[in-house]
C-alpha cells in the first residue's frame, strides 16, 4: 500500500510539472498535440498545457545570422565575379516558421541561403560591371533584400540584412576598376575641397566686413569722444580766460613764440612796436586805443 502510494504521488508530481512550461524574453513557444500547432505563446511567464498530450516547442524571436557561402555571378556585360556576403534573419510567423522547417534553425537557415544567393544572382546579373562600380555595394545589398524578404515569407522569417562583405574582380579588370574607384574619389575630394573653399571665402567675406562695420563704429566713437574732449577743453578755455584776461593773454603770447621761436630757426621780421612783440619789453597791458 505505502509502495503504491508513493508511486502515485509521483506520477501526480510528474505530471504536475509537466503542466506547466515558461516562455523567456526573446522565445516564442508552440503548444503542439499530436504534431499539430494548437496556440502560440509569446508573452513571457509560466503558462499550463495538458500533460503527455500536449508537447510545447521554444523558438528564439532574436536576430540570427549566417554567412553566405561565397558565390560566383555573372553581370549583365558576362564579367565574372565573386560575391561575399552575410545575412541577418529572424523568425516572423512561428506557426508558418514550424510547418516550412519544423522549428530546426539549420534547415531554416539551409533553406534561406539559396534564396538569398539567388536574389543577389537576380541583382547581378541585372547590372553591368561598370554599373556595379559606380553604384557600390550597398545598393546591390538593398535590391537582393527586398526580393529575398519576398520569397523568406513562405519560411515563416524576415530578412533584416543582406550585407555584402566584398566583391573580388577578375584579375584582368582588376586595375581598371581600382583606377576607376581612385578616379571616383579623386573626383569626390575635388568637390569636397571646392566646397570647403568657397565656405572659406564666404567666411572670409563675412569677417571682412564685419571687420569694417566694427573699424567705422570705433572710428565714429573716437570722433565722438574727440569732439565732446574739444568742447570740453573749449569751455575750460574760456573760463580760464574769462576769470583773468590779462595772464590769459601773456599765456597766449607765450605759446605763439614758442611756436614761431621753438626750433631756433625762424626768422620773423617785424616793427619794433608791433603788438606780437610787447611781452619782450613792457609787459604791462597795452593801452586802449580810441
Amino acid at each position: 500500500m505505502k509502495t503504491t502510494a508513493a508511486i502515485i504521488i509521483i506520477l501526480l508530481v510528474l505530471l504536475g510539472i509537466n503542466s506547466f512550461y515558461a516562455v523567456e524574453d526573446g522565445q516564442s513557444a508552440l503548444v503542439l498535440q499530436f504534431g499539430k500547432i494548437l496556440r502560440t505563446d509569446k508573452q513571457p511567464g509560466l503558462h499550463a498545457k495538458v500533460p503527455l498530450l500536449q508537447q510545447v516547442l521554444t523558438l528564439d524571436d532574436r536576430i540570427l545570422a549566417f554567412d553566405g557561402t561565397p558565390q560566383r555571378y555573372a553581370t549583365s556585360d558576362k564579367q565574372s565575379i565573386n560575391v561575399n556576403y552575410y545575412v541577418k534573419w529572424r523568425i516572423a510567423d512561428p506557426a508558418g516558421y514550424y510547418r516550412a522547417t519544423n522549428g530546426d534553425e539549420l534547415q531554416a537557415g539551409q533553406r534561406l541561403s539559396p534564396i538569398v544567393s539567388n536574389a543577389l544572382r537576380s541583382a547581378v546579373d541585372t547590372r553591368s560591371l561598370q554599373q556595379l562600380v559606380a553604384s557600390g555595394q550597398s545598393d546591390l545589398a538593398a535590391s537582393a533584400l527586398q526580393q529575398s524578404n519576398e520569397q523568406a515569407k513562405g519560411l515563416g522569417v524576415s530578412v533584416l540584412d543582406v550585407r555584402i562583405t566584398g566583391i573580388e574582380f577578375p584579375d584582368d579588370i582588376k586595375a581598371a576598376v581600382y583606377k576607376r574607384m581612385q578616379t571616383e574619389r579623386q573626383q569626390q575630394a575635388a568637390v569636397i575641397r571646392a566646397d570647403g573653399k568657397q565656405q572659406a571665402e564666404a567666411i572670409k567675406a563675412d569677417a571682412e566686413s564685419q571687420a569694417q562695420i566694427i573699424r567705422a563704429d570705433g572710428e565714429s566713437q573716437a570722433e565722438k569722444v574727440k569732439g565732446e574732449g574739444d568742447a570740453q577743453a573749449a569751455q575750460i578755455y574760456a573760463q580760464a580766460a574769462s576769470q583773468d584776461p590779462d595772464f590769459f593773454a601773456f599765456y597766449r603770447s607765450l605759446e605763439a613764440y614758442k611756436q614761431a621761436f621753438g626750433d631756433g630757426k625762424g626768422t620773423i621780421i617785424l616793427k619794433p612796436d608791433s603788438e606780437f612783440l610787447r611781452y619782450f619789453g613792457n609787459p604791462a597791458p597795452a593801452p586802449a586805443r580810441h
